[in-house]
């Protein structure tokens, strides 16, 4: 028997909605700057590793460390975003990430040493940890439960399109002095990297200057009294009959939360929290980062037939792909729901990688590789882009109540930075281990991220589908669960007495 929780049939807020997107949009995508720097401070180094290599002369140890630094401001800044914007509102939050964006791209653009580099690397970590937490959730809060998970969505279209973006900037910026005498290595090892981190100053400085002039989340505002700016701002987002049944129904909701580490770690919470969890590490042990970073390598080979080069073709294909299925997922989130989005890409994630595998096992010519490489990769990509890419964060930032929601991200996604952190450094080991080699010819870790997905799907069998439903259906829908559960438990006990 499932142990998911029901959830009522009825679709949202009974009161008719009559939503405004002339004053919901501007406010996403604004928002969504938090995305795309997050993307661009993410993908800023793969351009920049080589040239910072030769300036510092850093060991294979030490460029690992530069590569990997930023992680460990990420999981930082995600702790600390919880407590922050839930006594200071997700706008101070959302501002305190644009100032580190600010001034990591500063200081990442003129050190003299390493240290100082991984100082300012580390600083825009935190701000990529509290923007991946405080923009998806500031969206979630502030839209009609219609049409939150395309919202949602659109972040992680914003995060893809940072990534590709310092792919074609970094692309362009080693190119401007390819006609020196040494094909403008001097200059790239110099100057140039100092380029790539440079542009990310003015959309930092375009986000700190927008933020400002956000409206605030209504529920922040109602749970610290300022319930006349959070009636407002609902009327303005779809009419006054949403906002008098919203209102209430936050309000309601609220006053059963007291919003602290215990209500979070409850056992009234215990299943979302743990869901919240699975599903993030999950997002990352199915290996999506590794074929980012895995990507050169495989079309090395095509570049030499096509003459283009193999960073640029590798980026514009997987980024492509996943931003046009992201496109997809935004478009059927909120129809199709978001239980069978993740369980047809996490279906076709697992064919592609098992596909991968065999490739790579039974192949007897390795220089073919990437070739037949290519259709899987894609493949896999692509049911990323469609699902557990942005489908994920959807979910993320809607199953927890409002009084710890800002606590309860923050240990989801301090879990997500971890098995990142964990998939970057294992892959190497796994990819390179004699035995392994020897006996699966580098598919092991394609195996590997294969059952995680199979493991995804079955934790998917526990995940309500939450279409339609407003943050306080769904946090009643848990309370109820938690309910039948103790008095099943009951049941159970006086029988066996």
């Amino acid at each position: 028997m499932s142990t998911a929780p029901s959830i009522a049939s009825t679709s949202g807020n009974s009161a008719q909605e009559k939503i405004n997107m002339g004053y919901l949009l501007p406010v996403c995508l604004a928002a969504t700057l938090g995305g795309l720097l997050f993307g661009y401070d993410t993908g800023v180094i793969s351009g920049a590793i080589e040239p910072l290599t030769a300036k510092f002369s850093l060991t294979p140890e030490m460029k690992g460390w530069v590569s990997a630094c930023v992680l460990l401001g990420c999981a930082g800044g995600v702790l600390a975003v919880g407590p922050i914007s839930d006594r200071f509102g997700r706008r101070v939050a959302m501002m305190l990430a644009a100032i580190l964006f600010l001034i990591s791209a500063i200081g990442t653009a003129v050190p003299e040493s390493v240290a100082a580099f991984n100082l300012f690397r580390i600083l825009g970590g935190i701000g990529i940890g509290i923007a991946s937490i405080s923009t998806p959730m500031y969206i979630a809060e502030i839209v009609p439960g219609s049409i939150r998970g395309r919202m949602v969505a659109v972040n992680q279209i914003a995060i893809v399109g940072g990534i590709s973006l310092t792919a074609f900037i970094n692309y362009f910026i080693a190119q401007s002095h390819a006609g020196d005498i040494d094909g403008g290595q001097r200059w790239l090892i110099e100057t140039g990297w100092r380029w790539m981190f440079a542009t990310g100053i003015a959309p930092s400085a375009i986000f700190a200057a927008l933020v400002p002039f956000l409206p605030e989340s209504p529920r922040w505002l109602i749970e610290r009294n300022k319930g006349d700016k959070a009636y407002d701002i609902l009327t303005k987002a779809a009419g006054g009959d949403f906002a008098r049944a919203e209102f209430e129904s936050i309000r309601a909701s609220l006053a059963q939360e007291k919003g602290s580490w215990g209500e979070l770690f409850s056992p009234s919470l215990a299943l979302p929290l743990l869901l919240g969890i699975s599903l993030a590490v999950l997002q990352q042990v199915t290996g999506i980062n590794v074929f980012m970073y895995f990507g050169a390598t495989i079309f090395k080979s095509m570049s030499q037939s096509t003459g283009v080069d193999a960073g640029l073709l590798t980026q514009i294909i997987i980024n492509g792909a996943c931003m046009l299925f992201t496109v997809v997922a935004i478009a059927t989130v909120d129809r199709w729901g978001r239980k069978p989005l993740m369980l047809l890409g996490s279906a076709g994630m697992f064919v592609a990688l098992i596909a991968m595998g065999l490739i790579a096992q039974l192949s007897h010519n390795p220089a073919q590789i990437g070739n037949w490489m290519l259709a899987p990769i894609i493949l896999y990509i692509a049911c990323f882009g469609l699902s557990v890419g942005p489908v994920v964060w959807v979910i993320l930032a809607e199953i927890y109540p409002t009084a710890v929601r800002g606590r309860a991200l923050g240990v989801a996604i301090c879990a997500l930075w971890l098995a990142d952190f964990a998939v970057t450094q294992t892959f190497p080991i796994m990819d390179e281990n004699k035995w392994l080699v020897d006996n699966f010819r580098h598919a092991f870790p394609f195996y590997v991220y294969g059952f995680f997905c199979l493991v995804l799907i079955a934790v998917m069998k526990f995940i309500p589908e939450t279409k339609g439903k407003s943050l306080e259906q769904i946090e009643v829908m848990w309370r109820k669960h938690h309910g039948e559960s103790n008095r099943t438990a009951d049941a159970e006990a006086s029988v066996s007495s």
